[in-house]
């Protein structure tokens, strides 16, 4: 845990495991807005939410693919959570767990009036999956903020990976100032850029609103 007070008002001083649940009456409480983080199994979540909260194993990280079951809950400056969704697509995972996987999910995000932004992980070197585009598509039309953030982003040279940029935003209609996010759990690289935009969606105090598509 961080400690001292710093002059950005995105900067995490204070974070801590609070709970990991299966349904809505294992949420937290009190009720607190939530930013939560969803992509698949092997993205590189955990590893980024470290990153972000600059603890190395706040997040437990594994080279086992789908080892998150559950939601978990993190407690960021004592005044909201991250929550750490299960990691979808993970190839050996019976179809039983997948459906597991989807109901708790799904009910989440459509249940959860305290979410404020779902940030949406992509792996920079890996052409999005059909689950990433339902994830999305599923976003949309529930009209659930969203921000696409590139992982893994020291893997690329830059030329790579402005291109990397252009071509999965794109896919999604990004352009301009909405590309997605690129980021990296080893450099460090984006974490401020995605905390400031975590920042913007907490302080409007409500959900945005219908999107087109992540930003």
């Amino acid at each position: 845990m961080e400690t001292g007070h710093s002059a950005k008002p995105w900067e995490i001083r204070e974070a801590e495991f609070v709970v990991s649940a299966a349904r809505k009456s294992d949420y937290p409480r009190p009720p607190l807005p939530q930013v939560a983080f969803a992509g698949r199994s092997n993205v590189g979540k955990s590893a980024l939410l470290n990153c972000l909260v600059r603890r190395r194993r706040l997040a437990k990280t594994s080279r086992t693919p789908g080892l998150t079951q559950l939601i978990n809950f993190f407690l960021i400056n004592g005044r909201w959570h991250f929550v750490d969704l299960p990691g979808y697509g993970y190839a050996k995972a019976p179809p039983v767990a997948q459906e597991k996987w989807r109901r708790m999910v799904e009910a989440y995000l459509t249940e959860n009036p305290n979410l404020r932004l779902l940030v949406l992980l992509l792996d920079v070197r890996r052409v999005p999956s059909p689950l990433d585009d339902q994830l999305v598509e599923f976003l949309e039309l529930r009209g659930i903020p969203a921000q696409a953030v590139l992982t893994k982003c020291d893997k690329l040279k830059r030329n790579a990976l402005a291109k990397a940029r252009r071509e999965i935003g794109g896919r999604y209609g990004l352009s301009g100032e909405s590309l997605p996010i690129a980021t990296s759990a080893v450099t460090g690289a984006g974490r401020e850029d995605l905390l400031r935009r975590i920042a913007e969606e907490l302080e409007r105090g409500v959900s945005a609103g219908p999107q087109s598509s992540p930003q």
